[in-house]
């Protein structure tokens, strides 16, 4: 794909699921887990109105990034742009959409997570002024059985 894409970034909708599901799905690096049902995705985005996007090209969505708050620090999640689009701004699109959005609700600090395989996404985050954390470990607690969730 030469040269550079016209793209629109948008609000993420509900109806927007079956094609973030498959974007979700086809992208190395990224896990699609029970928690990125359409019911969870649903009360996600009701939660946090404003703060998720997608690109989108000739009505294909292209890149998404999932943003919310706790109120005090903001989370960035599922950022991704499917490769023939990389490199053209839109991954730095959507995370400036996510950020000024976040900001406009008060929330100036914002963290991600990245598989540590994934060196491509750390490059990324890298290039985008994101520090590294070394002073803090993740825990997570699984209250259900599921461990995908």
């Amino acid at each position: 794909m030469g040269g550079h894409s016209v793209y629109l970034i948008r609000e993420m909708v509900i109806a927007d699921h079956p094609a973030m599901v498959k974007l979700l799905e086809s992208t190395p690096g990224v896990t699609l887990r029970a928690a990125d049902g359409y019911y969870e995705t649903e009360r996600y985005l009701a939660r946090n109105p404003g703060l998720s996007f997608v690109a989108v090209v000739d009505e294909s969505i292209i890149g998404m990034v999932m943003a919310g708050h706790d109120g005090r620090r903001g989370y960035l999640q599922h950022l991704l742009v499917i490769p023939t689009y990389r490199s053209q701004g839109i991954g730095t699109d959507l995370v400036n959409q996510c950020l000024q959005a976040l900001a406009q609700q008060g929330i100036h600090k914002t963290h991600l997570f990245v598989f540590q395989e994934n060196t491509s996404a750390q490059r990324f985050w890298q290039q985008y002024g994101c520090q590294l954390r070394d002073d803090v470990i993740m825990y997570s607690y699984n209250r259900s059985n599921n461990p995908q969730i």
